[in-house]
């Protein structure tokens, strides 16, 4: 049996006065938060680190990067801010509450019917010959996608799923097991 660990982690505190601009930096907590997740994470062996390019998170990983300096690392589109917006033939799956906010998305944030999710599930959630452990610095709502994926939530439990800055959720696959959720949204290095 062999076992993959994706240690996906929320990008520190953007900079609030930057008015969350969309590629928007970190701001000094942010740059705290993922110092105090680098030393919990310091000495930890990862195959590699994937992250978003958008700068929160790309600076987030380069803080973590002192703490983890073996550890390979690039931006992947995998790891790219997105929000799941149903298509017009999947509008029923979400419950109507939910709509007119989904409706207001800006198109460059939109992924509708979750294909770039979806594929980065495919891509990231897979287990292979030997064991391997991920780093992953992304965004909200794609770990909450991966958490609804992996505990084969309704599509829309996503937007439930919230993650605070630097918490650090912990996703496994293994060859014959479905997969589980190890921890969700640890902040007890903050």
């Amino acid at each position: 049996m062999a076992r993959t660990f994706l240690y996906l982690v929320r990008h520190g505190e953007q900079d609030s006065t930057l008015g969350h601009a969309t590629d928007g930096g970190l701001s000094e907590r942010g740059r705290w938060q993922a110092d105090r997740l680098g030393r919990r994470l310091k000495g930890a062996t990862f195959a590699t680190m994937h992250y978003s390019p958008l700068s929160r998170a790309a600076e987030t990983a380069e803080i973590l990067a002192d703490y983890l300096p073996d550890v390979p690392r690039h931006a992947c589109d995998f790891a790219m801010d997105r929000t799941p917006v149903p298509s017009a033939e999947q509008r029923s799956e979400y419950p109507e509450r939910f709509l007119s906010w989904l409706d207001g998305i800006p198109s460059q944030e939109r992924d509708e019917d979750a294909v770039g999710l979806r594929a980065a599930v495919e891509h990231l959630g897979t287990a292979d010959v030997e064991d391997r452990r991920e780093l992953v610095v992304t965004h909200n709502f794609v770990i909450g996608w991966f958490v609804r994926h992996v505990l084969d939530a309704p599509t829309w439990r996503w937007m439930s799923l919230n993650q605070e800055n630097c918490g650090l959720t912990v996703v496994q696959w293994d060859t014959e097991r479905a997969p589980a959720l190890v921890a969700f949204n640890d902040t007890g290095h903050l």
